[in-house]
This record gives structure tokens, sequence and C-alpha cells, in this order.
């Protein structure tokens, strides 16, 4: 079996999150046995689909599919002397991803089966808050809904719009108070019920972080996720030693070796690596294997596209070492509706494992032809 074709599909989104315009890239993979294989990306589709069509197509183009960790570590030589931690490896994980569904299909198993099949029957989920209740202004409707729906984790971010206004200057316990206020609504109305995670979205110098965290140690989140940049793994060990609350990070860290050091310095409780852009499912799986050997698990980032969310259940289905797996409610109920052959929804607060052969999806018939899609075909 030969690799004769690439096709590059970006779907524009026009969503501005984090001052950023965020669209998907998918990639399907085509060969002589009429299998295809399908993987995504995000945010920058022009950046990640000209860097495979310039740096990778020319290597691609009549390679054996099947041999996923050579083509993994051909690709990875291609670019990493000129620095890969960007539009590179989240091409190279689309590809990745795109090359594990296509060798379950050609098995005709579940990629599960192919990672080493299920460590559980179900997945554990929490609910990432882009919806449609705003969590600064009514935390406690948002939380019912949730609740009410069989999720009891979820994750919010009161704290961005202070660093933003505040911009490195001194935050003040008006502002602690402030950011504070949504956990705290929860905690009175709910309890312990509902587990909520703190992102930060590294806005936060190390002073400020450790006075926010220490503030909300008596609210008890489930964990405080990315407070600071993540290329300082030292700052990050003094963080996590200054407060009993358990550090997450990072789905910005890219490969085994971008989290080596984090794994090394003890600092995160709770390990994240995004399948779309740590590398993909091949290098996820290894750095869910790095942090088994140091007793940690792993929470997959899961807030991109629609075959991100399938190919992140399979890992999750798969690794021994799961802690709870990301998913979006506005995504999965409303922006992923039509756009592939099958949907992957929870159930009483879990998910089911996803189906097969492959990653057991494709685009629904259609999609190729809404206006927002930009479709082009790499071959010999």
């Amino acid at each position: 079996m030969k690799i004769t074709a690439i096709e590059l599909i970006r779907y524009s989104r026009g969503i501005r999150v984090h001052a950023g315009l965020i669209d998907w890239l998918w990639v399907r993979i085509h060969t002589d046995s009429g299998l295809t294989g399908l993987g995504e990306t995000y945010p920058c589709s022009p950046a990640e689909a000209g860097v495979i069509e310039r740096a990778f197509a020319g290597r691609l183009l009549g390679a054996d599919p099947l041999a996923i960790d050579k083509i993994w570590a051909d690709l990875f030589l291609s670019v990493s002397y000129h620095g890969w931690a960007g539009a590179e490896m989240r091409a190279l994980s689309a590809i990745d991803m795109a090359l594990w569904d296509l060798a379950g299909k050609h098995a005709n198993v579940p990629v599960y089966q192919l990672l080493g099949g299920l460590s559980r029957k179900s997945i554990p989920i929490y609910n990432t808050c882009y919806d449609h209740i705003d969590f600064h202004r009514e935390p406690v409707r948002l939380a019912r809904e949730l609740l009410e729906s069989g999720i009891s984790a979820m994750k919010i971010w009161p704290f961005d719009p202070i660093a933003l206004r505040l911009r490195g200057e001194r935050l003040t316990a008006g502002d602690l108070r402030e950011g504070i206020e949504p956990l705290r609504l929860i905690r009175e109305e709910f309890g312990d019920t509902m587990a909520v995670a703190m992102e930060f979205h590294g806005y936060w110098h190390l002073a400020d972080a450790v006075r926010i965290a220490k503030a909300l140690e008596p609210l008890d989140p489930m964990w405080l996720e990315e407070m600071l940049p993540q290329d300082n793994m030292e700052a990050y060990r003094e963080l996590a030693s200054a407060t009993s609350l358990p550090l997450t990070l990072s789905e910005r860290l890219m490969t085994r070796w971008g989290f080596r050091e984090l794994l090394q310095n003890r600092a995160a409780r709770v390990v994240m690596p995004d399948i779309a852009w740590c590398g993909g499912l091949s290098e996820a799986r290894k750095i869910a294997s790095m942090a088994e050997a140091h007793y940690l698990p792993v929470a997959p980032h899961n807030c991109g596209g629609p075959v991100l969310h399938f190919a992140s259940a399979h890992l999750a289905a798969n690794l021994p070492n799961l802690y709870i797996l990301e998913t979006v409610r506005r995504h999965y109920l409303d922006e992923y509706r039509g756009l592939l052959t099958a949907d992957l929804l929870p159930s009483n607060g879990r998910l089911p494992c996803p189906p097969g052969p492959g990653l057991g999806i494709d685009l629904a018939p259609g999609v190729m032809q809404r206006p927002n899609v930009e479709v082009r075909l790499l071959q010999h």
C-alpha cells in the first residue's frame, strides 16, 4: 500500500478566541488501496497547510502509510533543523492522526485496539465552558445545567479578564475577590458536587500566581492549569512548592522532549498533551507512558475540532493512566453537528468508547461543498 495523494481541507469558522481566529485543518491521506485516513489540527490552517505542502508532501507521496514511526521520524527530521515547535509540529500531528486512522481501517479495528485495547468501558469527562451561558455572570446556572446533564466537572477562567486588564501590574485584593467569585458561588450552591478546574492560559507572573493559588486553596479547585507561560519549568517548580493545589500543564508543550523537563522536575500533578499539537497519537501515547513512569495521570486537551474529539476519545479509552478527558458542550452539541459521519456524545457524564474501524468517522457528505471550506489536493 502506498500514499497516492494528500488532501488539505481548510474549514474556516470565523470564531475569535484568545485574540486570534481559530479554524480547523483536516488532512485526508489517500492510498492506492482505496483506503483513506483522516487527521486534524488547528488553529492556523494556512500555516499548517503550508508546512505539509512545502516540507512534508514530497516525503509522504509514495510512502508506505503503515510505517507510522518511520514517517514520523522522517518528517520530524525534515523540519527540526529550523525549529519545530509550532506549525511544523501541528502539521505533523494531523498527518500522524490520519495514518493511525488509516492503519485501523486497514486492520479493520478501532484505533484504541491498535494502541493496546480498552482500559475502561466509558470515558470520564469535564466540560470546558465556552458556552451559551457566561460563567462570569451566571456560574451557578451553568453548573446546574451541567449537573442536570450528568456532567460533574467543569473548567472556567475567571482570572483571564483581570490579567488582560492589568498587563503585569499589581494584583489587588479586589482583583482576587473578582477572580474567585465564580468558584465561590458554585461552591456555595453545590458544595463539592461539582469539580471545578481553573484555567489561566499562561497570563501570570510567578509572584501573582502564588497569591492566586493561595487564595484559591480554601475553595479546593480540581487543578490550576497553565498559570505561567510554559517555557520555564523551574518557575513552575517554585509555584508547585508554594501551593497545595495540583498544577496541570501543558497543551502547549510539543513532543516527548518538550514534556521531559516538566516530568523530571515534578511540577505537574496532571499532564495535558493535545494530540493535534504535541505530535499526534504517536507522540501523545509516548508522553502518557513517560507520565505513567512518574506515576502521573493524563488529561488530554481536547478543545479543537470534531476529528480531534474522536482521536482523543480513542486515546482516552486506551490509557491506563487517564485522569479525565476535556470536552466542550458547545462543540459537540452545535459546531460539530453535520461535519462527520457520526457523533460522539456524552451520556451520564461520560463518553462512550468510540467506534471503528480506525477513528470510526469520515467527513460527512456535502461538507466539501460548503462555502467556508477550501480544498487542495497534493499528488505526483
